[in-house]
């Protein structure tokens, strides 16, 4: 049986209301008709997180992180440490602690607040024991510092939406981290990301919609879902020369491997990957 995991995705944050069938069952259900049977829905706040909890209790194949995002901390300025390991043991579904991190692309003005809030989620991690999922954007100097001087190693983790540079991700293997992608290795101008691609080896390599947000290519300019990661996937497989069904195996065992996991069967998947068509559910053709 292969698996295919969305590997990072905000549930709570798709547009659940006023669109007819876009709740969470049709959504999943739209997911699994292309072979997309696991799913890591990440919050970027406690409050995102209790949405999170809610949406996931019907369905053993969402499972679940929790950090404070660097762009949310004017929602929760003054989240505590308790109140987040708390959540972070609430259930078994939660397997990694973020996204957290560093933007200084959006943010350059809260970096003071960043730096510390980062550092103390790696201290967390390494408390509960669960990987890190970390954003970076122009920010890599502090991210890499701050990864070594707490400890990131030991958690180990992914760093989510890679659009930075070989070096960075050199460096972020060096330290045991996988590297993840999303739609926006398929975009035309993102050259310096498919050069990263090139250079990351299969078994450290994640691939993720980060949906709503970054709807890959030929789907660019909607809200993006969990169904379009096999957009991105195509395109990353052929990128690397080998079978969508292979990168599928390889990036869900690289999942299973990093948050310790075991991927079960998805009672609603019925069909080898193989056979999915996502023109059987899209307006338009598979084509990139």
């Amino acid at each position: 049986m292969t698996f295919l995991v969305d590997t990072h995705c905000h549930l709570a944050s798709l547009s659940l209301e006023g669109k007819a069938g876009n709740n969470i069952d049709s959504i999943i259900k739209r997911a699994n008709k292309v072979g997309v049977s696991h799913f890591l829905s990440v919050s970027c706040t406690n409050n995102e997180f209790y949405k999170n909890l809610e949406i996931s209790k019907d369905y053993d194949n969402i499972y679940l992180a929790l950090g404070i995002h660097p762009l949310n901390l004017e929602d929760e300025p003054n989240w505590d440490d308790d109140t987040l390991i708390k959540n972070l043991k609430s259930s078994n579904k939660v397997i990694a602690v973020g996204e957290t991190g560093l933007d200084y692309h959006y943010a350059p003005e809260t970096r003071e607040q960043q730096l510390p809030s980062f550092a103390r989620q790696i201290a967390i991690a390494n408390v509960v024991k669960k990987p890190l999922i970390i954003h970076a954007r122009e920010a890599k100097d502090d991210t890499l510092a701050i990864m070594r001087s707490e400890n990131a190693r030991d958690c180990g983790g992914v760093i989510h939406c890679f659009t930075d540079t070989v070096d960075m991700a050199r460096q972020c293997l060096d330290l045991g981290f996988y590297i993840s992608f999303t739609g926006i290795s398929t975009f035309k101008a993102s050259d310096n990301v498919r050069e990263v691609v090139k250079y990351v080896p299969l078994d450290r390599m994640m691939v993720e919609t980060d949906c709503p947000y970054l709807a890959p290519i030929p789907v660019r300019g909607v809200e993006n879902e969990p169904a379009f990661v096999r957009y991105t996937l195509k395109f990353l497989a052929d990128f690397k020369g080998i079978s969508e069904e292979q990168f599928a195996q390889i990036t869900s065992k690289n999942f299973e491997d990093l948050y310790k996991i075991k991927l079960q069967e998805c009672p609603q998947k019925d069909v080898e990957f193989s056979t999915y068509k996502l023109e059987k559910i899209l307006d338009k053709p598979f084509e990139m």
